[in-house]
């Protein structure tokens, strides 16, 4: 693996591509995206992957690598390669049997940094028919793009089906989301995972050879043998289905436990024990695989780990050539200061360019329900001041905002705020960034357009609502203010308390009398709930897949209104029992 060392220029990768007078895969090794390929004699086997054969990555006899400046893209057998008419040229990637041809990333015509909206698909995914209305609300609140992190939703196949959600895309599901953001001007950046925050691939025992600590599903071990193969086929797939990408994330936050592994350890040690240099590696490796299928496409990483490392250490790789850190900070009293001291460490270590992560929700508790509006708001007036600064900064271009929506904090933990219950902070924030404060007109705007207005104190957002999600949002605030209150209240009942105790439901004892003052006024708060929740599960089903309205009622609603339930049925068989004797058993 020692090839694939960031500081390597000559990184080789297994390619396949499929001739058709010979109705079978060839296999070629391509080094990096300035060199190709042209025929020399076939090979006698068929496709190999890589992560069977790791040997496999080694040049075969016979095929010799030239460099497409050199050899003018003179090549000799027409069905394998075509030079395309604007000098791009078709090679074919083996991952999994899937073919993926090579092109340059189309020009950049958008004007000015992005605002894009990030879709955190690893909790509670929309359905594309709700994301056919929210893509035009986006749209008109300001936002150019969206960032698309697929995690298990993606329809992987082949090898890596193990990877999907019961509930993942189709193939034309992704084809209609695609459609959906170009009808509604929006640029799709896809996100993929790369290093960290791999629960749910390293979950499985497939991989679980891969982790970087072993009792943790967290980490890839990067130097692994198969490790690389696994993240390259991933990317693949994912590049097939986006080939007019302009950007694209490859995450790489939170490493935990980087240098943990033998692995790790032993490539440290040739290495000056220097765990930035073994992430570098492994991040550049990776920018090299994606830049070899498509050249030109611009890389997006998240900065955390990044801002551990010293700036010789970064400058030493050759990461700020091939991609762009985006700085994260979700407090509502951001430290502008300590972002101006990132910047010029990224600055001096030889980036060119930078983006912001601010965050509308999922940034608060890990379990939160209900998105506090303000201190989101707060988040992004801080982003506004570092913007603002950016002229202190001649030599990295700010190049645009994701404005980070998290579902759930990662794989294994619960779901925080869904995605109608952020919209109305969603639309704040877009319009704060749109007119550079929360002003009059930004708060107008958001009015016509959501149909509700911004109660900033409140957290919420008054009036019905025109917003596709506008029940949904209305509901889950009332459940957030009055479920678990409203039982609470009955609770404190006199003569509940007096009548209806642990301890008379254990010995199934009580005066009928007293159960009458409450039951009715208890077997009504049921049937209420019930009612409004019944209407509200048919409105989530509209918008989520069923295991996702499961776990969300699950965490949030169960357990309170079986407490209702019991409490009722326990009054009703109480009163039943018309005063007779205490129990000797319990009930």
């Amino acid at each position: 693996m020692d090839r694939w060392n960031g500081n390597d220029q000559n990184l080789f990768c297994i390619v396949s591509y499929y001739s058709p007078s010979r109705r079978r895969y060839l296999n070629m090794d391509i080094p990096d995206s300035r060199s190709f390929w042209r025929k020399g004699p076939a090979p006698e086997s068929d496709s190999v992957d890589p992560s069977d054969n790791p040997e496999a990555t080694e040049q075969k006899e016979g095929h010799q690598i030239v460099d497409h400046r050199e050899a003018g893209l003179n090549y000799e057998d027409k069905d394998l390669v075509k030079a395309q008419k604007d000098g791009e040229v078709e090679l074919i990637e083996d991952t999994d049997e899937e073919t993926i041809e090579v092109i340059s990333a189309p020009e950049d015509t958008h004007k000015g940094p992005l605002r894009v909206v990030h879709l955190d698909l690893k909790g509670a995914a929309p359905k594309v028919s709700y994301l056919k209305q929210i893509f035009p609300l986006l749209s008109s609140l300001g936002a150019d793009g969206i960032l698309l992190e697929y995690e298990d939703m993606f329809p992987y196949k082949g090898k890596l089906k193990i990877l999907r959600s019961p509930f993942a895309y189709s193939e034309e599901d992704i084809e209609e989301i695609k459609n959906l953001a170009s009808l509604n001007n929006l640029e799709i950046i896809p996100l993929v995972q790369v290093f960290g925050h791999l629960e749910f691939v390293l979950k499985h025992e497939k991989y679980d050879h891969l982790r970087e600590v072993d009792t943790f599903p967290t980490s890839l071990n990067p130097v692994a043998p198969g490790a690389l193969e696994l993240i390259k086929s991933m990317l693949m797939q994912v590049l097939k289905k986006h080939p007019k990408a302009r950007w694209f994330h490859i995450g790489a936050d939170e490493v935990y436990g980087l240098g943990q592994s033998e692995d790790s350890k032993h490539w440290m040690e040739k290495n000056n024990g220097d765990v930035g240099a073994l992430y570098l590696m492994h991040l550049s490796a990776v920018c090299n695989t994606v830049t070899e299928v498509r050249p030109g496409i611009k890389l997006l990483f998240w900065d955390d780990m990044l801002r551990k490392f010293s700036v010789p250490t970064i400058r030493n790789s050759s990461l700020p050539t091939l991609a762009f850190p985006m700085i994260w900070n979700y407090s509502p009293n951001m430290d502008v200061n300590s972002v101006g001291q990132l910047l010029h460490q990224y600055q001096d270590s030889g980036f060119k360019g930078v983006w912001f992560a601010s965050a509308f929700k999922g940034a608060s508790d890990i379990d939160q329900r209900w998105t506090p509006i303000n201190a989101r708001l707060q988040n992004h007036l801080g982003w506004l001041k570092v913007i603002e600064s950016m002229t202190e900064f001649p030599s990295i271009e700010y190049q645009g905002i994701a404005l980070t929506g998290w579902q759930r904090f990662e794989h294994f933990t619960v779901l925080c705020e869904i995605f109608p219950v952020g919209i109305p902070s969603l639309a704040v924030c877009l319009q704060t960034l749109k007119h550079g404060s929360f002003n009059q007109e930004a708060e107008n705007d958001v009015h016509q357009i959501l149909g509700c207005k911004i109660q900033m104190e409140a957290n919420n957002c008054e009036g019905s609502g025109a917003f596709a999600g506008a029940e949904v949002y209305h509901t889950i605030q009332k459940i957030h203010n009055e479920l678990q209150t409203s039982i609470q209240n009955i609770k404190a009942d006199h003569f509940l308390r007096g009548s209806l105790s642990p301890y008379h439901q254990k010995y199934s004892f009580a005066n009928p009398r007293n159960i009458g003052f409450f039951i009715n006024t208890l077997k009504k708060l049921l049937e209420d709930w019930e009612s409004t929740l019944k209407t509200f599960r048919t409105q989530m089903e509209d918008i989520f897949y069923p295991d996702a309205v499961e776990e969300w009622m699950e965490e949030n609603v169960n357990e309170h209104l079986n407490r209702l339930r019991t409490m009722v049925e326990s009054a009703e068989h109480l009163n039943s029992l018309k005063g007779r004797p205490k129990s000797l058993k319990e009930s």
